[in-house]
């Protein structure tokens, strides 16, 4: 690790990564020198994908993208912030309503370490209303999903829901 690198941590659980989040990492990489996706593992949450298949997803999804890559973590993401010398941590918001939660969360880290800062980003309108957990409902009732996620992803949801219904 370069410590002269500005680096920043996107965390998320990407379950699946759709093209929103890609417009966020792509908005943060010309502000940073590295991105570190950071696959989280929330115990609140019921992942359709397993953290292998969803590195997998993110990894094909990004291979294009110079700076980006992909871990998986599980804890604080102050202290991976930490552990990698982030300077940011990455948000994205799509509504206000995103906002109060992504602003409490901040501060708690701000709180718990203070070398780190959020730097919110918006998506591309086209994005505001996308979220993985809308484009798995969608996906689940046979809607087309091309233009939500990338085409190995879409692959890859498709296969997992045909598996399921089986």
């Amino acid at each position: 690790m370069n410590s002269n690198q500005n680096i920043a941590i996107y965390p998320g659980t990407f379950d699946p990564i759709t093209n929103g989040h890609l417009d966020i990492i792509q908005r943060a990489l010309p502000l940073f020198d590295r991105v570190i996706i950071t696959l989280a593992v929330n115990s609140n949450k019921k992942p359709m994908f397993s953290i292998e298949e969803r590195l997998d997803m993110i990894s094909e999804s990004i291979k294009h993208l110079e700076g980006a890559e992909v871990v998986q973590f599980s804890g604080l993401v102050v202290d991976f912030g930490r552990k990698v010398g982030a300077k940011a941590v990455i948000r994205g918001l799509r509504a206000v309503s995103d906002f109060e939660y992504e602003f409490q969360i901040a501060l708690m880290n701000r709180k718990l370490w203070n070398k780190m800062d959020t730097v919110f980003l918006m998506p591309d309108e086209k994005y505001t209303y996308l979220s993985s957990r809308i484009v798995r409902e969608v996906a689940k009732h046979g809607g087309a999903i091309d233009y939500f996620v990338p085409k190995y992803v879409n692959s890859k949801l498709r296969s997992k829901i045909n598996n399921l219904n089986k």
